[in-house]
């Protein structure tokens, strides 16, 4: 007779089999998974010989100096380079303000409370990847920088919680239910006739006789509720699942980041030594600053066109972060000091984005784009639609991770052919929205802040993100499917 031998307390045999896929793609990642500036450098490549084959030219300017399009690779490449160069200050002052935000010691002392919450490392991965999308509805940006530090919080208070999971899970709102939330760039710039473009707005009007759709069509609408809650609870249930057991976690010690003191241990000397640093040092004129902001900000709320929440864009958050990290740090001497911390987590950001901006010209500025919305056009239905254009909007997100530009070059296609098949406006977007999400559990562009925040590698975390994408996106293309069938056109 044989006998099995037992197995032993550190074997990847002893995880639940989530766990264990979990695992068995963060070894690949980790073994074969470039850092995130390798991926945008293959997928710089990847896009370029994709254009050739497409019949793309290589080389090529429009005539008009003004055209979006009509350039050959090459050229395009160099005009998209620094198309994102806006985007790219925004992003590094999300990522240096909301820094300096989390770490104020108001808001330090919210993060300890809620790092204590969790007892035991599964719980702590799952509560985690709630905060992470409950904040990521409120706001893309703040849920980015905030949930990052819970998570180095959490790290420093679970004995044995894996650190890749915790950064996967601090991470989960971006790949989930940002885009549906209150940030969404999609339902906010198709619900204001100053961010829509006119191409946009015609073809919303060709199918509904207005040009614009509010937000009570897109992401207040029940059916996106109700699919964005889905995936909520999915995601969430996923996450306890995921979690390894002590034996086989990799904590933050382990990979050899060094998590410094907690947050409510730290202490910051805020005394002047000379006259000349009273300004620095008083509270006076970080008082009167917040003041003069807050009464621009009301302004601007009440005067948004249609809605208050035309008026949140990225430079209105990064405005709200500023004022609040000066008032919650009180001396502009403590702000100063903690924007000096926060500032190399931006330096991925730096880098990276005008690359992807590159890869969004090869794209936007040639006719590759035109290309893969008419193939998908052309393998469609009314039913199949929705379900096709998360996989489109998923797939072009891996290589162009910019959901509002991206979202401008797109519109007129993918509304244009709901048009044609019949299929709610409204909805699109929401699908949209959803398939952009779903992308970034794919590729490493949104991680960037997290990661540098926890001082992780892009292939420290996705094989989380990799598992969570297999569990997430077919219940993604099931919701859309469904539900388009409970809507009217238009």
């Amino acid at each position: 007779m044989t006998t099995t031998a037992p197995k032993a307390p550190g074997s990847i045999a002893n995880e639940n089999w989530l766990a264990r896929l979990a695992l068995r793609f963060t070894a690949l990642t980790e073994k074969w998974l470039p850092d995130a500036l390798g991926f945008v450098l293959v997928g710089t490549f990847l896009i370029f010989a994709f254009g050739l084959v497409s019949g793309e030219k290589l080389l090529g300017v429009p005539a008009n100096p003004a055209a979006t399009s009509g350039f050959g690779l090459i050229d395009a490449w160099g005009q998209g380079f620094w198309s994102l160069i806006t985007f790219t200050l925004q992003m590094a002052m999300i990522i240096i303000s909301g820094y300096a935000v989390a770490v104020s010691p108001p808001v330090g002392r919210l993060i300890a409370r809620l790092a204590a919450l969790p007892r035991t490392p599964r719980g702590a991965i799952a509560f985690t990847a709630a905060v992470a999308m409950l904040t990521a509805y409120a706001n893309w940006a703040f849920s980015l920088i905030f949930t990052a530090i819970l998570a180095k919080e959490v790290a420093r208070r679970v004995p044995g919680v894996d650190y890749r999971a915790l950064g996967a899970m601090a991470f989960l709102g971006l790949g989930t239910v940002w885009a549906q939330g209150l940030s969404g760039s999609a339902a906010l710039q198709v619900a204001s006739a100053a961010s829509s473009p006119p191409p946009v707005q015609k073809v919303i009007a060709e199918g509904r006789g207005s040009g614009l759709i509010p937000l009570t069509d897109t992401i207040f609408m029940w059916q996106g509720i109700v699919a964005t809650a889905i995936i909520f609870v999915i995601a969430v249930g996923m996450a306890w699942f995921l979690a390894p057991t002590p034996e086989r976690a990799k904590t933050a010690e382990q990979l050899g980041i060094d998590l410094g003191p907690r947050l409510d241990e730290q202490r910051h000397d805020s005394r002047r030594t000379r006259p000349g640093e009273w300004i620095e040092y008083s509270p006076v004129f970080a008082i009167l600053l917040f003041a003069f902001g807050a009464w621009y900000l009301a302004r601007r709320f009440a005067n948004a066109a249609g809605n208050p929440l035309n008026a949140l864009d990225l430079n209105t958050i990064n405005l709200i972060l500023i004022l609040l990290a000066l008032i919650l740090h009180w001396r502009p001497a403590n702000l100063a000091r903690a924007v000096k911390e926060g500032a190399p987590a931006a330096s991925g950001v730096l880098l990276q984005f005008p690359l992807y901006g590159g890869i969004f010209g090869m794209i936007a500025y040639t006719g590759l784009h035109k290309t893969i919305a008419d193939w998908l056009v052309s393998v469609s239905n009314d039913f199949f639609y929705p379900a096709v254009i998360a996989i489109y909007s998923c797939g072009l997100g891996v290589f162009v991770p910019s959901g509002g530009s991206k979202w401008v070059i797109e519109a007129p296609y993918v509304l244009g052919a709901a048009n044609q098949l019949h299929v709610n406006q409204g909805w699109m977007v929401v699908v949209y929205d959803l398939g952009e999400a779903s992308a970034n559990l794919l590729q490493p562009f949104w991680m960037l802040p997290t990661l540098a925040i926890l001082g992780l590698k892009a292939r420290d975390i996705m094989g989380y993100t990799f598992a969570m994408f297999l569990a997430l996106f077919p219940a993604v293309l099931l919701l859309v499917t469904v539900f388009a069938r409970t809507l009217p056109f238009p």
